[in-house]
């Protein structure tokens, strides 16, 4: 008996059987393993398996070598008994093919009622249907492109989530605990997850990382962080990525890992507590137009690029937002990566400048029928 391994968990059990130079069988049996990527379950299908075709194995040996029987007289004969259903024998037994036949019952009547029960509690508990849910939504993740990754379903997490949301912009939530991610299905509607570890190349292949757009790491620990950044970075170098710090150590670490930006949410909790403070109408103000008051205020950025081909080349006064939107362009990103506040309404526009502008969800609705292709 032999059993090799393959890649991506693929068993072959090939079992030969000879007996003289032109009479032998071989028996290949092939199990993919795609449909079960949880690890301690794969290894529990592979012991069930083993448990109920090592007893079946020897059995047909030993009529076959015992009793002359042919390969179906043999495995009929050995399943009748190991399973107790008794349907007598089906050629005569000699003396020691009845001693055989005692110690096969003896021997495999509680192993083959225990391989049943497992196969029962794996069926029957939810497990194998749960990793079949699994696999189909890695097959919907396949099909979402321009999608953001949300590695760990924390605080932050659910927080980037909400406003990912808000915005109609798809998302992956990656999260290694299963209870986060139940609380996530009560709230959300055709969600897309993966329950993995986020550190795990593979997992973030699975989330789709070569067709997203940017990806969000929250994960409690700094080194995880570092380690999500580093594969990210090098699965889609395109790819905008934002990680959790909680050291000022770390920082430079993530950055240096290939993190656009890196965010230590105590720090901006507590700026943001201050602020409120020293500052608190203005600060309100800021929380209105970004959008975390619920208010219908909007604060959106366009790449030039994005304008119809008949506008472009245009002034920020001859494209004329204010007046056919009411909607207000208050900065402007050059392609050095400089901002300009209240941009000169004078100044000629580059297919690589990016508009920032304010402006109401109705008004911003007119903007983009107005002058864009597409929303970004």
């Amino acid at each position: 008996m032999q059993i090799y391994i393959y890649p991506r968990f693929t068993i072959q059990l090939n079992i030969n059987f000879g007996f003289g130079k032109k009479s032998y069988l071989d028996w290949i049996f092939i199990i993919s393993f795609d449909e079960l990527e949880n690890f301690r379950l794969k290894y529990r299908f592979i012991f069930i398996l083993l448990l109920i075709l090592i007893p079946i194995t020897i059995g047909v040996i030993g009529y076959m070598l015992i009793e002359n029987a042919s390969f179906l007289d043999a495995l009929f004969m050995t399943i009748t008994t190991i399973s107790t259903v008794g349907y007598g024998e089906i050629f005569p037994l000699s003396s020691i093919g009845r001693i055989f036949t005692i110690f096969l019952i003896i021997t495999n009547l509680g192993v083959f009622a225990y391989a049943i029960t497992l196969i029962g509690r794996f069926l029957f508990e939810g497990q194998f249907f749960e990793n079949l849910k699994l696999r189909r939504m890695k097959r919907k993740i396949t099909t979402l492109s321009n999608h953001v990754i949300v590695c760990g379903f924390g605080r932050n997490g659910q927080a980037a989530c909400e406003t990912l949301k808000k915005n109609n912009i798809p998302y992956v939530v990656v999260e290694s605990k299963k209870e986060l991610i139940e609380h996530y299905l009560d709230e959300t509607e055709n969600p897309y997850y993966l329950i993995d570890d986020a550190t795990h190349d593979q997992t973030l292949i699975d989330a789709g990382i070569e067709n997203a757009r940017g990806l969000i790491t929250t994960l409690p620990a700094d080194a995880d962080n570092v380690y999500v950044v580093l594969t990210a970075r090098e699965l889609n170098t395109n790819l905008t990525i934002i990680s959790r710090a909680t050291s000022n150590s770390s920082c430079n670490k993530l950055k240096r890992a290939g993190a656009n930006n890196v965010i230590m949410p105590d720090r901006i909790g507590g700026a943001h507590m201050a602020s409120l403070i020293v500052l608190p109408d203005v600060k309100e103000f800021i929380d209105i137009i970004s959008g975390q008051v619920g208010a219908d205020v909007l604060l959106e950025e366009f790449s030039v690029m994005k304008l119809k081909s008949v506008l472009k080349g245009n002034t920020i006064k001859e494209l004329g937002i204010r007046q056919l939107t009411n909607a207000n362009v208050i900065g402007l990103k050059k392609s050095d990566g400089n901002y300009e506040v209240n941009p000169d309404m004078n100044k000629n526009l580059l297919n690589s400048d990016k508009l920032i502008v304010l402006g109401t969800n109705e008004q911003m609705a007119k903007l983009h029928g107005l002058f864009l292709y597409h929303r970004d």
